[in-house]
């Protein structure tokens, strides 16, 4: 193999090990379908959950506005943000 070939094939078996640390921290479906039902019956049609600096951000549209809605560890919400 040349060395060319060599070097590519290195940087794309690390890039291939280093992918893993992209993924998503969302939290387990058991808690993702707490947040949806709590959410729902406040009258959200939730798209999204995710996490983000330690808290859970919810994606979700009411009354044909989007939210991005932030919950702590014990599921309450702590922030609200209307996306335009």
């Amino acid at each position: 193999m040349s060395k060319l070939t060599t070097t590519a094939l290195a940087a794309l078996i690390g890039l291939g090990l280093a992918l893993p640390s992209f993924a998503s921290d969302a939290p387990d479906a058991a808690t993702q379908a707490k947040i949806t039902e709590q959410l729902t019956a406040d009258g959200y049609e939730v798209r999204k959950i995710d996490s983000e600096d330690g808290m859970i951000e919810v994606y979700a549209v009411k009354d044909g506005k989007m939210y991005e809605i932030y919950l702590d560890a014990d599921l309450k919400v702590v922030k609200t943000k209307e996306e335009s």
